[in-house]
């Protein structure tokens, strides 16, 4: 059992039914630093006993948790909210071994926690029914809201803490229990560690239980069981469609977060510092691995090698490096894998007629062989169908691709699969605004750039970034359900 939140600590246990326990196969997957290469923690290799044993705990738990007054549930919520704040710098540093996680990453990936479970804390008091009078003489109904009851949570490697924590909390806040698989890159700050969090906070045994393990041996096991009622998932769009047509044969509700494609569209008359000053973080921020990052800058012609000169500049500038250093903003990618093939993208989109400005190779770091750090790149002469552009990159990589009038650029910001997020720098607000209401996506920044999210404003994609949502009422709505209960109060005259 892990005794504390550091990454030395013994994490190859499991999380079932308040208990710490090794994995029935007996077997561990190491946990490798990206910045180092070097493993530095094991986690239980679950199985699909492992799997059957988490919803059985699960499903005996809940009903009595839904049971409890609002108060009991938001108290735990809250416990746990201050559990998470006394451990943050231990967190960030999880985030740094596990993830690659600069300090800005783990500082975000905290707040934005910190800023879920409080939301999730208000919701055991908003699960409000209403009365409607009825056409039937005598009767009247009455609508609650009620959990769904065990709520699976498949979680991402590139911010696992809050991603997992929009799901998980507002879950249990709402008198659900929940089943937590965590990506397979990052089975602690994603997983176990929500189980520490919970632990500390007095939640009852069974209410949430972690199975890590590969998602190639335990995902269908997952997303399929017939004790799940509803799957909380985010990732890829091709690995979403397979979780979906899964879920979807159990008949649970599903909120996913898949891909996406998002544009940063700068108009001519736009206040290019600023623009740059946004398109410099919202590429580069956590070395690009955000699904709400920018992953096509859409640039009038009047202002295209003005911007192109200024953002490689300030692409040059940034600090490269090591996770572990605290100067550090462009860090190691997650693995090889993804390493390649952002890269390879940045190959194929320079053979097919673009410019490469800076970066498109790794950066050495002392120490460590074969490095994951891929330089802070910026790609102009791009049109939309290159593969940096048409493709989700997830990496620091900035294709730009020029306009001529606001409507092609709206036709260039759209022509994707994808309609995640977006943003725009015009030169005023309305035109910004304009802007945005023609872009097809679920959330657009005027003046900004797309990576935002705040625990009290929904978050959905549109197309094939997902369906359902998160946050505020969204999630309320996906973690519960109603129930309709009719009230004849006087005898009713029926026809026969």
């Amino acid at each position: 059992m892990p005794d504390s939140y550091a990454i030395d600590a013994d994490w190859a246990s499991l999380y079932i039914d308040g208990e710490w326990t090794e994995a029935a196969g007996g077997e561990t997957i190491p946990v490798e630093d990206p910045s180092t290469r070097e493993t530095v923690a094991e986690v239980p290799a679950g199985t699909e006993a492992d799997v059957d044993a988490a919803y059985e705990a699960a499903a005996a738990a809940q009903e009595s948790w839904a049971d409890q007054p609002p108060a009991r549930r938001e108290g735990v919520v809250q416990d746990a909210l201050r559990t998470l704040q006394e451990h943050r710098d231990e967190v960030i540093d999880l985030l740094a071994y596990e993830a690659g996680g600069g300090q800005i990453m783990g500082e975000t990936s905290v707040q934005i926690a910190s800023d879920q479970l409080g939301e999730a804390a208000t919701m055991p008091r908003r699960m409000k029914g209403e009365f409607a009078d009825s056409n039937v003489e005598g009767k009247e109904n009455i609508v609650r809201r009620i959990p769904r009851g065990v709520v699976t949570a498949i979680s991402p490697w590139n911010f696992p803490l809050n991603l997992s924590m929009r799901a998980v909390a507002p879950a249990i806040a709402t008198g659900n229990a929940v089943v937590l698989k965590p990506a397979t890159n990052a089975p602690i700050t994603g997983g176990l560690v929500f189980a520490k969090i919970f632990e500390d906070a007095g939640l009852p045994d069974g209410l949430l239980n972690v199975v890590t393990g590969s998602g190639s041996d335990i995902g269908d096991a997952v997303v399929g069981h017939p004790e799940s009622d509803m799957v909380a998932f985010t990732g890829s769009t091709p690995v979403g469609r397979q979780v979906a047509a899964t879920a979807a044969e159990n008949l649970a509700a599903q909120a996913m977060e898949l891909g996406g494609n998002n544009a940063h569209v700068v108009t001519g008359d736009a206040d290019l510092e600023q623009a740059i000053d946004s398109a410099t973080f919202g590429s580069f921020v956590h070395q690009g691995q955000v699904c709400i990052s920018i992953n096509r800058h859409v640039v009038h012609e009047s202002i295209y090698d003005d911007y192109v000169a200024a953002l490689t500049d300030r692409a040059e500038s940034l600090p490269v490096g090591s996770a572990h250093e605290e100067e550090t903003i462009v860090g190691p990618i997650i693995d090889e894998s993804q390493r390649d093939q952002m890269l390879e993208y940045v190959e194929e989109t320079v053979d097919a007629g673009a410019t490469l400005e800076t970066g498109g190779e790794t950066a050495e770091i002392e120490g460590a062989d074969d490095s994951l750090v891929v330089k802070p790149t910026v790609l102009s002469d791009v049109t939309n169908d290159m593969s940096a552009a048409c493709f989700e990159h997830f990496g620091p990589i900035a294709p730009v691709i020029s306009f001529s009038d606001v409507d092609e650029a709206v036709e260039i910001a759209n022509d994707t699969e994808y309609g995640l997020s977006g943003s725009v720098h015009a030169g005023d607000i309305g035109t910004g605004m304009d802007i945005a209401d023609r872009m097809k996506t679920g959330h657009v920044h005027v003046n900004d750039q797309p990576i935002n999210d705040e625990a009290h404003v929904t978050f959905s994609g549109t197309r094939a970034s997902g369906m359902g949502g998160y946050n505020d009422g969204t999630i309320l709505d996906e973690v519960t359900e109603t129930k309709w209960i009719s009230l004849q109060r006087e005898p009713r005259d029926y026809p026969f």
